[in-house]
């Protein structure tokens, strides 16, 4: 854990359009180059999961991979995207670096096993309604056909009807398993789920809660980003302002190498 290289994956929520891929790839980009840091770009070519039958879903599979499939030729970075079903990852494998399962997804035993037949690296959202030491279960399924990386990710757990909570027993407790890397998942933490037609959130509590899952020990930070969230086609309440993601990634390596630096060998030399 203490040699590992700080993991960011940001990106915009969903692709609306090459011109907002590129936007915030290249802002990204420019940003972490600076930096000691793994960046993965990430956006979902299709939502599906949404609150509501006229929410947006996407501007068609095919287009949307073809335009994270340039993205990451344009800027040399890996790029990820969700899959729904099994039958999504072979197609999407042909176009992306590492797929991704959403949390209500994790326990679908097929995806799982479809997606780990790609050999593609796979980043595993932790359900909202599991508990961490669960997470052990998908990571067996994967490691049962693939030896590829994988990233379980913390995002909250339900706390009544529209509230998330985070625990974050469960980084050190998702750490404890066997070659995986642990993220936390900041923005979508923060969601109000099922408010009416969208989905809701508390973009001002993404800051101090992702500095505290740092503080913890996680080995990356996965959030959504876009330039202007207020128009946003999806997650408008929980993305960061584009403009923002500078300081803010500044802030957590900032906090990231001090704690490994003093409070991760100070706790391993008194185990």
């Amino acid at each position: 854990m203490g040699n590992k290289t700080f993991i960011l994956i940001a990106g915009p929520c969903v692709v609306e359009s090459f011109e907002l891929l590129d936007t915030v790839a290249a802002t990204l980009q420019r940003i972490c180059q600076h930096y000691p840091i793994r960046l993965i770009f990430k956006s979902s070519y299709r939502k599906a999961n949404r609150s509501s039958i006229r929410s947006f879903t996407g501007i068609g599979d095919r287009t949307a991979l073809e335009m994270l499939r340039e993205i990451r030729n344009r800027y040399h970075l890996p790029v990820l995207t969700d899959i729904h079903s099994a039958a999504e990852a072979a197609q999407a494998a042909e176009y992306v670096d590492i797929l991704q399962i959403p949390a209500f997804l994790c326990r679908q035993t097929d995806i799982l096993l479809a997606a780990a037949e790609t050999g593609k690296p796979i980043n595993i959202k932790k359900g909202q309604f599991l508990s961490p030491r669960e997470m052990l279960n998908a990571l067996e399924k994967v490691r049962s056909k693939s030896d590829a990386e994988v990233f379980l990710t913390e995002r909250g757990t339900f706390f009544g009807y529209h509230d998330l909570v985070v625990d974050f027993r469960s980084i050190p407790i998702m750490q404890s398993f066997d070659n995986c890397t642990v993220l936390y998942d900041a923005t979508h933490s923060v969601q109000r789920p099922g408010l009416g037609t969208e989905s809701g959130g508390q973009r001002e509590f993404v800051r101090p809660l992702a500095r505290a899952a740092v503080a913890a020990g996680v080995d990356g930070i996965f959030f959504e980003v876009h330039p202007n969230p207020a128009q946003a086609k999806s997650d408008r309440a929980t993305q960061l302002p584009l403009h923002e993601a500078e300081q803010f990634i500044h802030t957590l390596l900032t906090l990231h190498q001090f704690v490994h630096q003093h409070i991760i060998p100070d706790a391993q030399s008194n185990q």
